[in-house]
């Protein structure tokens, strides 16, 4: 059985006007303009909902999570034949917290045990911060006394081994590598072997990040999943896809492609201080029903944050 949560005492000490921080572009933008739209309303109308609606879609929610919320909307609203700001506001908070609950406080339990090493398995296109992610996450594991193994099975990228070597010295963690070129199965054995005989409590396996076509990559994920499980039974415990935040649309075609070429159960979105489309967020999680696990809100080390829904809503209705 494994054991030990300690997630919420790793990220307990973060600091939600960080957050606040890190998000300023997409509550300026996107928020903003729903409370302007919001604003001296003391109805609902056509033209209101279609100023809504520009909105969201706008912030890359996504046009059927968009709709699906213009539709509680009416739904709420034609019960009531005045409805104030304040209503309006708590009405669409409300609709997009129950979206979010997908991504909830039980499901950030990281349970070591000693029966072997937590394995977590990223993966995602290149650009997305994939590499970045798995450095800040060795940081914040390790600041947490956690031992952390890093496996460089990105074998195809040039330049991707030496990237990852940067991070895991700028996080102290050890790192196992082949050359360039090599089976990213045989890194994944010799990865999980090593975090075994060193009995570290958790393992960070790279992935490459080339789009492939959709059989190709099934193939290629399904292998490595193989191997892991001669080594560690029910390795991986967690499959975390990467995404950028800043691309919108994209972010969607990319998690669609990884969601059905493989088990993932966790994602990490990164890159959101630099983009107004935080709305993305909303989007995902409503369209895939697989936690938003982490965001990344800026370039340090500290500065992948566990994502709190609460505190994610909070943000930008306060």
């Amino acid at each position: 059985m494994r054991s030990m949560n300690f997630f919420k005492k790793l990220f307990s000490s973060q600091s939600e006007k960080k957050i606040d921080k890190g998000l300023d572009k997409s509550k300026k933008s996107f928020f903003s303009k729903i409370k302007k739209s919001i604003a001296g309303k003391s109805k609902v109308d056509a033209s209101f909902l279609d100023e809504l609606e520009e909105i969201f879609i706008g912030a890359d929610v996504g046009v059927s999570t968009t709709i699906k919320i213009i539709d509680k909307l009416e739904e709420r609203v034609a019960r009531h034949k005045y409805i104030n700001t304040d209503d309006l506001n708590k009405i669409l908070k409300d609709e997009i917290t129950k979206i979010l609950e997908v991504s909830n406080d039980d499901f950030k339990e990281v349970e070591i045990s000693n029966e072997g090493p937590y394995v977590i398995m990223i993966v995602g296109v290149n650009g997305v911060g994939k590499t970045t992610t798995i450095g800040k996450l060795a940081n914040k594991f390790r600041n947490a006394g956690k031992s952390v193994i890093i496996g460089a099975a990105d074998t195809f990228r040039a330049g991707a081994i030496d990237q990852l070597e940067v991070w895991a010295k700028r996080a102290k963690v050890d790192i196992v590598k082949q050359q360039m070129g090599s089976d990213p199965a045989s890194v994944v054995h010799d990865t999980l072997n090593s975090s075994i005989s060193k009995k570290a409590d958790i393992v960070l396996i790279d992935t490459a990040g080339r789009l492939h076509n959709k059989v190709n990559l099934m193939n290629e994920l399904s292998k490595i999943k193989r191997v892991m499980s001669k080594v560690i039974s029910d390795a991986p415990h967690e499959i975390l896809l990467v995404l950028d935040g800043s691309t919108g649309q994209n972010a969607f075609e990319q998690a669609k492609k990884f969601i059905e070429s493989t088990n993932v159960n966790s994602l990490a979105i990164t890159k959101l201080d630099g983009t107004a489309k935080g709305g993305v967020v909303i989007g995902i999680c409503d369209q895939f029903q697989i936690p938003v696990k982490y965001i990344g809100i800026g370039e340090g080390i500290d500065d992948m944050k566990i994502f709190d829904s609460k505190n994610f809503i909070n943000s930008f209705f306060n």
